[in-house]
């Protein structure tokens, strides 16, 4: 148990950290709220009703949100692999090239679906 006490204090630390941050927070802020503090932030735009079911998205947040994450994950593979390159040999380079074919696709997927236009 000695050997976890260390992180126990920390997790704790954090904690308390987070619980003191909102309460402060809470207890100092100002407390005068009208309307326009109370409605949705909605980039200086007028916000319009939406519809009973929530609306839909359209599909182009979600391929946005895949590219990042693809992306992301490619980097978190890459680098331990580029650390440890010469240590792999051929199967190394095998698996990495498989990997960035599949990214590859991914990416493919995106353009094709118009996720890279921003107009």
């Amino acid at each position: 148990m000695n050997l976890y006490a260390p992180i126990l204090a920390l997790g704790g630390i954090a904690a308390a950290f987070g619980v003191v941050s909102l309460v402060a927070g809470a207890l100092t802020g100002p407390k005068r709220y009208n309307r326009a503090k109370l409605e949705a932030y909605e980039c200086g735009i007028e916000p319009t009703p939406q519809p009973a079911g929530g609306g839909r998205f359209p599909v182009k947040y979600y391929l946005t949100a895949m590219l990042f994450i693809i992306f992301d994950i490619e980097i978190v593979f890459l680098y331990p692999w580029a650390v440890y390159f010469d240590s792999l040999g051929i199967f190394g380079l095998v698996e990495m090239a498989l990997f960035i074919a599949t990214v590859f696709v991914a990416y493919a997927y995106l353009w094709r679906r118009g996720g890279l236009e921003w107009d």
